[in-house]
């Protein structure tokens, strides 16, 4: 690469630069960075004495940036950043998808989605090393914003100026687990009347929505003695068979139920709330060749796998988070 060696200090020192920063810990930069951390301190002291100054003060724990290490850490991401948009410019000429791609989901997404388009796109791209990582959705709109992750995977609209772009893949239907009679195929959210209402933990977006879609004042009455939220759709419906009440999800989990559990399952009734599943990605850390295959791979899988898919776009209410 050209810019691989600049002044006598190469870039592999600038990326261990900003790894020592990031996790103060050279033991733990050295781990991240897949070297021994005599490696990574010697080629540090190296870089330290090539500039003629302290760029860690190592007397510290964890270790603290000197002034003059700041100075060179912000040219080191600046320089960074540069060298990866060229890389995937070249990769984004030759269309093709290869390399290193860190994907974040949200796990009431990954659940069901991954068993549908990983293997495919796995098949399809094998010079592709795909790193992926469950997390709430704020959690992947922070690490894209600072470079750690590539693309994310969530519910779509974000609220907030977050500078995060889209690509909707997917429309997805909200459904409501425990209905009584069984010949009752469409519901509307005022209909819903129980007293107990199961809902995901704090962090997750389909908590949000499930409130939304509810008009939730305040948290529904669970057992006297029971203070308890679930970080999975089959927990949900465990208890919502156990104790009784309701509790909502979404329709590709619907797709895995049982006979017997379908049957305990409504649709709502027109306009229907649904949650809209989007690629994003900050656009100066965009990889956006992968964007743009791994998106139409997702898109072509989903074909006529949904109900929405069947209704106009007025016939829905998308849920925003």
């Amino acid at each position: 690469m050209i810019i691989d060696n600049i002044y006598g200090m190469n870039i592999q020192q600038l990326e261990y630069v900003v790894a020592v920063d990031r996790f103060r810990q050279f033991s733990k930069a050295a781990d991240y960075c897949h070297v021994t951390q005599a490696t990574l301190s010697a080629m540090i002291k190296k870089l330290e004495e090539e500039l003629g100054i302290i760029i860690f003060d190592r007397k510290t724990n964890p270790v603290i940036t000197t002034e003059h290490g700041l100075t060179v850490l912000e040219h080191a991401n600046k320089i960074l950043m540069q060298l990866k948009l060229l890389r995937e410019g070249v990769k984004s000429a030759k269309k093709t998808v290869e390399g290193h791609l860190k994907l974040g989901i949200i796990p009431t997404v990954a659940t069901t989605l991954l068993s549908i388009f990983l293997k495919p796109v796995l098949d399809k791209y094998p010079l592709l090393n795909l790193e992926i990582h469950e997390l709430t959705s704020m959690d992947i709109v922070e690490k894209l914003r600072v470079g750690i992750l590539d693309l994310g995977i969530l519910a779509t609209p974000i609220k907030g100026q977050w500078e995060i772009e889209e690509t909707i893949l997917y429309y997805e239907s909200m459904m409501v687990y425990g209905v009584e009679n069984e010949r009752e195929m469409f519901i509307r959210p005022e209909e819903i009347d129980s007293e107990i209402i199961w809902l995901m933990e704090e962090g997750h977006c389909f908590r949000e929505q499930s409130i939304k879609v509810c008009n939730l004042k305040k948290k529904q009455n669970l057992p006297k003695n029971l203070n308890f939220e679930a970080n999975s759709f089959e927990t949900l419906v465990n208890l919502a068979e156990e104790f009784g009440g309701i509790t909502l999800i979404p329709e590709l989990y619907y797709q895995t139920m049982s006979e017997r559990r379908k049957q305990k399952t409504a649709m709502f009734k027109t306009p229907i709330p649904v949650r809209e599943i989007s690629m994003v990605y900050y656009r100066p850390f965009a990889k956006l060749n992968a964007v743009e295959k791994i998106s139409a791979e997702i898109v072509k899988r989903m074909e006529g796998r949904l109900l929405t898919g069947g209704y106009r776009p007025h016939e829905l209410s998308i849920i925003g988070i």
